[in-house]
């Protein structure tokens, strides 16, 4: 298969860059600048990615570029730009004129290769305090900003190219051309990384993997797990049980639901429901950290027990997906570490079965791609991230059946107004495939939902005083929950929302909407 390398410097938008290639249809890999893989002739291109580190440092992160450079198309990005000029004897300074944010790009050399069909005068995002002052030997201006002459430059006689801007961010507007030229032509990738060509080459690898063994795979309902159960089901077929555990704390009728979904869609299915071990173990305990510690353990605690039914099971089926896994550079100053998806680690090593994890190499909006593909129904394929300790981190202290009845007929209402709000022609992309539109609210939004506060406020309903709850309306945009803004809701729902919420559920008599965005905030309040 052919790929593109992308050595992640420690940049908060290395994924982006990712997401951009798939987008065109181009497979690639993220690693950190320390451990470049082994090279072989399906990588036709590397790219270094940005940094929060300058290459003046003395414990600057480095890269041998011999192992790639003048042999393999070569991309620097931001500190890659500048790593590439440092490296080269040119010279990189910390500059007066410092660029952030939104910058307009005039184009010197129209005719290098990286800039084919891209406007002379054409917007950019910037983010860097260094800036180079002087180009190696070797290398020419291919564009310039107002206060950046070597925005971009290109080495003669080699297929190296580098830019001080970020073209995979939304705000250079056209970066994603950009990536083309370089993944497309420059690397001469075919551009046939699809969601068919993926269903294709993971169900045959999965059928060579597994054999005749049979397979465990907990499913949660989301489209994570929903996908990777129908991509094994299509590979192995009958060898697959899945495994839906009711912790007692999901939506409104979401088991039964859910359960019959999958029903439809002719996978095998276990319901284990475990509910009144985990309210019971639940009763009282308020601080966050202890509520997901008890319901980490009780999952596991009751997948093993339903697991352990199943005769001759030697794989355990997970539905991690690439954000999960990829390695952080480790950088001085940046946190490393391996994400740990929801679902990994904490099963008993007594199950001794082989981990299988078919969408790894996939981002949450091809994981989407490929559940369309395989015609999954929408609900399921469009449906909003949840939380894995369920609602028991929408409920702010500890956690009653009474509590639990009043977020979920709170949580309904506003789940289906944002369903049955049609915003055709409000220009919302969808959530879950932004190059679509989205024809309702919940689309429009990558998640929503309803947290139950615990504080008690007068109102007045009748001629009586109330005394009772308010809920917090939650709903923001993201692309990886990394980072969130709230969404605005129309005013004519929150209204309606709000009076439906306070007339037909007992207990809450008051409805706020929350505007923050991450960071500061965080997305769930627990």
């Amino acid at each position: 298969m052919q790929k593109i390398l992308i050595l992640d410097f420690g940049s908060q938008v290395t994924q982006l860059i990712g997401r951009r290639l798939r987008e065109l249809n181009v497979f690639c890999e993220i690693f950190p600048y320390n451990k470049v893989p082994a090279l072989d002739e399906t990588v036709k291109g590397v790219i270094l990615s940005g940094s929060p580190c300058s290459v003046r440092d003395a414990n600057a992160p480095q890269v041998d570029l011999s192992l790639f450079r003048g042999s393999l198309p070569l991309l620097g990005i931001c500190y890659g730009a500048q790593y590439l000029a440092h490296m080269g004897g040119g010279r990189v300074e910390s500059s007066d004129s410092r660029e952030y944010g939104r910058a307009m790009l005039d184009v010197v050399k129209a005719g290098s290769p990286l800039l084919k069909g891209v406007s002379s005068r054409t917007q950019v995002w910037m983010s860097h305090g260094d800036t180079i002052s002087a180009l190696p030997e070797g290398a020419e201006v291919i564009a310039s900003t107002a206060d950046v002459v070597n925005a971009a430059f290109q080495f003669t006689g080699e297929p190296t190219y580098a830019v001080q801007f970020h073209p995979e961010v939304f705000h250079t507007t056209e970066g994603s051309r950009m990536l083309a030229n370089f993944a497309l032509d420059i690397c001469g990738c075919k551009g046939d990384w699809t969601p068919d060509s993926f269903i294709e080459t993971t169900v045959a690898d999965l059928r060579a993997q597994i054999g005749d063994d049979k397979v465990i795979l907990g499913l949660s309902g989301g489209v994570d797990s929903t996908v990777a159960g129908v991509l094994l089901n299509k590979a192995v077929g009958h060898q697959l049980t899945c495994i839906f555990v009711n912790n007692g704390l999901l939506r409104k009728h979401e088991f039964e639901d859910v359960l019959e979904s999958y029903r439809d869609m002719g996978l095998n299915v276990i319901g284990a429901d475990a509910s009144a071990d985990f309210l019971e173990q639940l009763k009282g305990v308020e601080e966050p950290e202890a509520k997901r510690k008890i319901i980490g353990r009780l999952f596991v605690e009751t997948f093993d027990k339903y697991a352990r039914g199943i005769e001759n099971a030697r794989w355990l089926a997970q539905g991690t997906i690439y954000p999960d896994v990829i390695e952080s550079a480790g950088i001085p100053g940046i946190a490393s570490k391996i994400k740990s998806h929801h679902n990994v680690g904490g099963l008993p090593e007594t199950m001794k079965l082989k981990i299988v994890e078919p969408l790894r190499m996939l981002f949450k909006d091809e994981v989407r791609r490929v559940g369309r593909a395989l015609g999954i129904k929408e609900e399921l394929v469009g449906r909003h991230p949840f939380p894995g300790p369920s609602l028991a981190v929408r409920i702010i202290g500890d956690i009653t059946e009474e509590k639990l009845r009043v977020l979920r007929e709170a949580d309904d209402i506003f789940i289906r107004s944002l369903r049955s709000y049609d915003c055709t022609g409000m220009g919302f992309p969808s959530a879950s495939d932004p190059r679509l539109m989205a024809t309702n609210l919940y689309d429009a939004i990558w998640q929503a939902g309803v947290i139950l506060l615990p504080v008690r406020s007068v109102g007045v309903m009748g001629d009586e005083r109330t005394y009772e709850n308010p809920v917090a309306l939650r709903a923001v945009v993201s692309t990886d929950a990394m980072t969130a803004d709230w969404f605005p809701l129309p005013y004519d729902l929150l209204r309606d929302v709000s009076n439906e919420i306070i007339r037909k559920v007992r207990g809450v008599n008051r409805v706020v909407y929350d505007i923050s965005s991450k960071p500061p905030a965080t997305i769930e309040w627990e």
